[in-house]
C-alpha cells in the first residue's frame, strides 16, 4: 500500500489495497497443545484467550466456542475486556453446573428447560443479585446463530421469557433492592475539592521543581551547591535511563529516599488518587472514563482541548465520544478540565516516553517490589491491561492525609440533641460523579434535558438524583418557594378582583336569622330574603344579582368569582357548603398540576381560606363540618371538557 493519509482516496480514485492477500486471524483456534480457545481483541485494545476446552461437557465445546466468538466478536455485544470476562464467567458457571447434574446434557440438543430452571434456582440461592443477569447472558448465548439451530425450540422459548425481579419481601435475608449512591453535602464536597487541589498542587510543584533543578544542572553544574549538584547528577541519570538509582547512604531499593527521588521527575502510585479524583470532578465523568483518558488530543485556538473519550455501557459501537474541554486562564489549570488535562500530560511525559502507552496515565513503580528486571519496566500504564489491576483506595487517601477529611457531624444517636463528631469521609468515584451531576442539575434549574450530559434523562434521575439528599432538599426548597409564590400570586389576583368588584365578600358571623342579619347592617328586606335562602347561589348569597358592582349589569360570572364580589354575602348557614367546596378544591389539586390548579382555583381558595373561614369561631367550624354535604357541586360550574 503506497498511498497514505486523507488524500489517498477521492472521486474516481480507487482505495489503496494491501499488496498481498489478507487473511484475518481466526477467532476460534486449535492450539498445538490440544486446547480449543477463543481469541478476544476488544474495542478497548485489550486481549484475552478464553479456554473452552477447560470446561466440562466436551460435546458442547465446538458450539460454545463459536457462540463465544460471536458474542465477543466485532458484531457482538461484549466488546470490552471487562464485559467479555463477565460474560465468560456466566457461561462457565452454567456449563460447570450442567456438568454436575446426575444426568448432564451431553450436547446442546439434550438441554431442556428443566436444566435452566435448576440453574436459575441454584444461582438465586447462592448469588441472588446475579441470577437474572446470568439468565440474560444465557438468552443471548442460546439465541446466537452458532447455537440457535443446536438447541430445542422449547429451550429457545424458555430462555426468552421475561423473568420478573423478586420483590423485596420475597428476597432472601440480607438481599434487598440496590440503593443508589448518594453524593456529598455542599460542605463535604467543598472540603474534598480543596484537599484534591492542595495535594495536586504539591505534586505539580514537586515535579516542576525537579525539572527546574535538572535544567540548571545541565546548564552549569558548578553554579549549584554540593547537595543540589549531587541531586542534579542523579536526576540526569534518571532522565537518560529512566532508572531510579539508589540514593547515596542507603542500600535498600525499597527505601523511602528512593521513592522520594523518583517523585522528583515521575508520578508514582501514591499520586494517583488525588489526581484521578480531581480529573473526575472537573470533567464530571465516571472513574472508568478517567482511567482511559487518551494521549491523543487537539488544542483549539489555545482555548479548549478536543479528545475522544470512552463511555462504557452505551450499547455496541457507541462507546466513544468526542468532548471539548475548556483550558481556562494561565494558573487556573486546577479549576478547568482542559487545563488540568494538559497539566497531566506534562506530569506524565517522561514515564510515557518509556512505556509508549497511548493512555494518559503513565507512572513509575518500584520494579524491585514487582520483581522486574529491566529499567523500562518500572514505567507502566496502570490501566492499559485492565481497569481493575491497580487499587486506588480513595477513602484511605482521605483518612491518611496530614489533615484527614471528615464527614459532616450527624445528630447524636443518644437523643441528647447534640452532634456527634465527624467520621472519616467515605470517598469514591461514584460519589464524586453523583455530586457533580447534582450540582449541574441545580445549575440548570432542575431541567433534566439540559442537565443530562453523559447519560440519558432517565439514567440521570434514577441512578444519580432520585436518592440523593442534596437534590431532594433542594427540590423541596424550590417546590416550597414555588407554592409560596403561587399562593401570593393567587392572593394578589383575589385582592385585585375584589377591589374592582366592590371590596370582596361580606362575612356575617353569628346567628343567621333575619333579626341578627339586620343588626349586622343589612336592610330588613335583604336580611329576610338572605335568612330564608332566597338569595343563595352556589355556596354563598348574592345581595343584588341584577347589578354587578363592576359592570352595573346583570351578573354573568361563574359562582367561583362570587368570592371576589362586593355583592357576596356569607353567613354561618353557608359554612357547610363552603367547607365541602374547600375540601373539593383540595382533592382537585391532587389531580391537576400546580400551575393549572393555582390559575383556575387559587383565587377562590385563598378567599375562602383567608377572608371567610377566619371570621368564624372554631366551634362554628366544627358544627359546620358535621353538617357538611357529600357533594360540593364543583362540577356544575365547569364545562365538561375542562374536567381533569
Amino acid at each position: 500500500m503506497s498511498r497514505q493519509g486523507r488524500g489517498s482516496t477521492g472521486p474516481g480514485r480507487t482505495a489503496a489495497m494491501p499488496s498481498h492477500d489478507y487473511e484475518p486471524a481466526a477467532d476460534v483456534q486449535d492450539l498445538d497443545d490440544g486446547r480449543l480457545v477463543v481469541a478476544f481483541h476488544g474495542d478497548d485494545g485489550r486481549r484475552r484467550l478464553f479456554d473452552v476446552s477447560a470446561l466440562p461437557l466436551p460435546g458442547w465445546h465446538t458450539a460454545l466456542a463459536a457462540a463465544v466468538a460471536e458474542r465477543t466478536g466485532p458484531g457482538g455485544g461484549l466488546r470490552t475486556f471487562a464485559a467479555a470476562t463477565t460474560g465468560w464467567g456466566s457461561l462457565g458457571r452454567l456449563v460447570r453446573f450442567l456438568g454436575t447434574l446426575p444426568r448432564p446434557p451431553a450436547t446442546p440438543g439434550h438441554l431442556t428447560p428443566a436444566h435452566l430452571d435448576a440453574f436459575h434456582t441454584h444461582r438465586a440461592r447462592t448469588a441472588p443479585t446475579a441470577a437474572l443477569r446470568e439468565l440474560g447472558e444465557a438468552r443471548m448465548l442460546f439465541t446466537s446463530s452458532a447455537l440457535r439451530e443446536k438447541v430445542s425450540a422449547e429451550v429457545l422459548d424458555h430462555v426468552q421469557r421475561r423473568l420478573p425481579a423478586p420483590r423485596d419481601a420475597e428476597a432472601p435475608a440480607g438481599v434487598g433492592r440496590k440503593r443508589g449512591t448518594t453524593g456529598f453535602s455542599d460542605g463535604e464536597l467543598a472540603r474534598l475539592l480543596a484537599a484534591l487541589r492542595s495535594d495536586t498542587a504539591k505534586i505539580r510543584d514537586r515535579i516542576r521543581a525537579g525539572e527546574d533543578l535538572l535544567c540548571r544542572y545541565r546548564g552549569d553544574p558548578s553554579a549549584l551547591d554540593d547537595k543540589n549538584r549531587e541531586t542534579g547528577r542523579l536526576l540526569e541519570q534518571m532522565a537518560a535511563t529512566g532508572q531510579v538509582p539508589i540514593p547515596p547512604g542507603t542500600r535498600n531499593p525499597l527505601s523511602p529516599e528512593r521513592l522520594e527521588l523518583a517523585g522528583k521527575l515521575f508520578l508514582t502510585l501514591k499520586d494517583l488518587p488525588p489526581l484521578m479524583m480531581l480529573a473526575a470532578a472537573l470533567s464530571e465523568r465516571n472513574g472508568e472514563t478517567v482511567k482511559e483518558l487518551p494521549v491523543r488530543h487537539r488544542v483549539l485556538e489555545d482555548r479548549a482541548v478536543e479528545l475522544v473519550i470512552v463511555k462504557r455501557r452505551r450499547g455496541a459501537r457507541r462507546w466513544f465520544e468526542t468532548v471539548t474541554w475548556e483550558i481556562g486562564a494561565p494558573g487556573r489549570e486546577l479549576h478547568t478540565p482542559g487545563g488540568f488535562y494538559l497539566l497531566l500530560l506534562e506530569l506524565t511525559t517522561r514515564s510515557r516516553e518509556r512505556c509508549g502507552s497511548p493512555l494518559l496515565w503513565c507512572l513509575w513503580r518500584n520494579g524491585h517490589s514487582a520483581r522486574l528486571k529491566t529499567a523500562d519496566a518500572d514505567h507502566v500504564a496502570p490501566f492499559e491491561n485492565s481497569l481493575s489491576c491497580t487499587s486506588l483506595l480513595p477513602t484511605v487517601w482521605a483518612a491518611n492525609r496530614s489533615r484527614p477529611l471528615l464527614a459532616d457531624p450527624q445528630p447524636d444517636s443518644t437523643g441528647s440533641g447534640g452532634m456527634s463528631a465527624g467520621l472519616p469521609l467515605q470517598v469514591s468515584f461514584n460519589r464524586i460523579k453523583t455530586s457533580m451531576e447534582v450540582r449541574r442539575t441545580k445549575r440548570m434549574g432542575g431541567h433534566l434535558p439540559s442537565a443530562a450530559k453523559s447519560n440519558t434523562m432517565q439514567v440521570l434521575f434514577r441512578n444519580y438524583l432520585s436518592s440523593d439528599p442534596v437534590i431532594t432538599s433542594w427540590a423541596e426548597e424550590v417546590l416550597g418557594e414555588a407554592l409560596v409564590d403561587a399562593e401570593q400570586a393567587a392572593r394578589r389576583a383575589h385582592d385585585q378582583a375584589a377591589r374592582a368588584a366592590g371590596g370582596g365578600p361580606r362575612v356575617l358571623p353569628g346567628p343567621g336569622d333575619a333579626e341578627a342579619l339586620a343588626k349586622s347592617g343589612l336592610d330588613a328586606d335583604t336580611a329576610r330574603r338572605t335568612a330564608e335562602g332566597h338569595l343563595d347561589t352556589g355556596w354563598t348569597a348574592c345581595a343584588d344579582h341584577d347589578r354587578h358592582p363592576l359592570t352595573q349589569q346583570r351578573c354573568q360570572v361563574t359562582f367561583l368569582d362570587c368570592f371576589h364580589c362586593g355583592n357576596c354575602l356569607v353567613t354561618r348557614d353557608h359554612l357547610p357548603r363552603l367547607l365541602g367546596l374547600f375540601d373539593a378544591l383540595g382533592r382537585r389539586r391532587r389531580a391537576l398540576s400546580d400551575e393549572v390548579w393555582w390559575q383556575r382555583y387559587g383565587p377562590a381558595w385563598v378567599a375562602i381560606r383567608q377572608d371567610i373561614l377566619t371570621k368564624f369561631t372554631p366551634a362554628e367550624l366544627q358544627q359546620a363540618r358535621a353538617e357538611q354535604p357529600h357533594d360540593a357541586l364543583l362540577d356544575l360550574v365547569e364545562n365538561p371538557w375542562e374536567l381533569p
